[in-house]
């Protein structure tokens, strides 16, 4: 078994940002809705007052959670990857400076407000906080998304004294892949939230079919959730792997199981991976397909792993890549399906009766998270074996200095402290859930 500093500090990052990673989503995909929420009960919907009432503490315990479990991440450029601290630090600071200053303090002060600021501020000013909340938590996904699409798609910079220098703080923000991931992050944060809210407003529905906050909490979801899950497919998606396509053609060619460049090449919508070699069995393909998507011409040529490799340029691990892909497709076309099936009950005036409906959704809500860590594995192993793309190797960039068996120790710390705020968190969002949305307080309703 590996048990190497490269290894360990690998997979400690992996464990660290890919459990933070499973609150942002959740937040600002909750936030955008509670302020469709709160601006109807601003303007005199009772159900949707007491909806949002009820979901605004789901969003306080994951916002909490997210913070307490997104401190650590930071430290470890300094602790586990010193090499690469010295080596981006006068490009990554910057992004993630922005992030603290304008961003996390907007929206964590707004929260505060928002949380307990209810009965005491005016429905306008109330109604503010949880849109400054909400714009808080989408810049700074933004300003983490430049310093991660930096690494994917570096501009802006030169080398010097063996270190990356900033020549063009707005060619670095706006680097090739930059907008495209944000929008592609933002949908599926609105799928998170809108699956999230979707499942725990059935679960209540089920239970109590008179509960006008849950109906209106669902409705609400359903729409979202459609017009999001259809947004990650088309456009974000297909135009995230058109960037894709013409800046990073090993992660391409890896995501699509293209052995072997061709003209009129193929995308697989099945297929067995197998390494050494790498190659596809029970494949299932739509000729032509890739070329198009990646050039716009279904005879253009692309690139297949092997071409690359023999031009010099390695390419990610196989299967791990193409499974990850091709399942948070398969979600996706998941959340259209479920989604728009919702929809339509609803149009047909069937949604509330649909009880094989509403004890389905809460067994979706988990799904999106999962889709949105697949991505995140399609994106930084893709990227493998670079941590700042054809520039630094993972390789290089680990600490030197610091053992195995302190990175083991931490490793096992912050897995129990992980677990325990899994925990945490579960049980505090099922007492929520199950307390429902409860009456409103007299001088609401007065």
């Amino acid at each position: 078994m590996d048990l190497s500093p490269l290894f360990l500090s690998r997979l400690q990052f992996a464990l660290t940002i890919g459990f933070h990673f499973l609150f942002p989503p959740i937040s600002i995909g909750l936030a955008w809705l509670l302020v469709v929420l709160e601006w109807r009960g601003w303007r005199g919907d009772e159900a949707a007052r007491r909806a949002g009432r009820f979901f605004g503490r789901i969003l306080g315990i994951t916002f909490a959670v997210g913070v307490a479990s997104g401190i650590v991440m930071e430290f470890q450029f300094g602790t586990n990857w010193a090499e690469y601290a010295k080596f981006v630090g006068d490009i990554f600071g910057a992004p993630l400076a922005a992030e603290a200053v304008f961003s996390f303090f907007l929206e964590s002060a707004f929260i505060g407000l928002y949380l307990f600021g209810r009965d005491r501020l005016s429905p306008g000013a109330h109604w503010f906080s949880i849109l400054m909340v909400a714009v808080g938590a989408t810049l700074s996904a933004f300003w983490i998304l430049v310093a991660n699409s930096w690494q994917q798609t570096p501009a802006g910079f030169v080398l010097a004294g063996g270190r990356a220098e900033l020549t063009s703080f707005w060619a670095a923000v706006f680097n090739p892949s930059t907008h495209h991931r944000f929008f592609h992050t933002m949908a599926a944060s609105l799928v998170c939230g809108a699956f999230l809210m979707a499942g725990i407003a059935a679960w209540r529905l089920a239970r109590d079919r008179g509960e006008e906050a849950a109906r209106t909490s669902l409705r609400l979801a359903l729409v979202v959730g459609l017009v999001f899950a259809v947004a990650s497919l088309f456009p974000t998606g297909h135009h995230s792997a058109v960037q894709v396509a013409r800046t990073q053609p090993e992660k391409l060619a890896t995501i699509e199981g293209l052995i072997d460049g061709q003209a009129g090449a193929p995308l697989v919508i099945f297929g067995v991976p197998h390494v050494d070699p790498p190659r596809l069995t029970h494949v299932v393909q739509l000729p032509g397909l890739l070329s198009w998507l990646a050039a716009g011409d279904t005879e253009a040529w692309v690139d297949g792993m092997n071409d690359l490799r023999a031009a010099g340029w390695p390419t990610p691990p196989f299967a791990v890549t193409f499974v990850s892909f091709h399942l948070m497709v398969m979600l996706g076309m998941l959340f259209i399906a479920a989604a728009g099936l919702g929809v339509l009950l609803m149009l047909l005036r069937r949604l509330e009766g649909a009880r094989w409906y509403l004890r389905l959704l809460p067994w979706l809500l988990p799904l999106p998270l999962v889709a949105t860590q697949l991505g995140w594995i399609v994106a930084e192993v893709g990227r493998q074996p670079w941590v700042v793309y054809r520039i630094l190797k993972t390789r290089d960039a680990f600490s030197q200095n610091v053992t195995s068996g302190e990175i083991l120790f931490s490793l096992v710390l912050f897995g129990l402290v992980y677990l325990a705020l899994g925990i945490l968190y579960i049980w505090l969002l099922a007492r929520t859930v199950r307390r429902g949305p409860g009456p409103l307080p007299v001088k609401e309703v007065g």
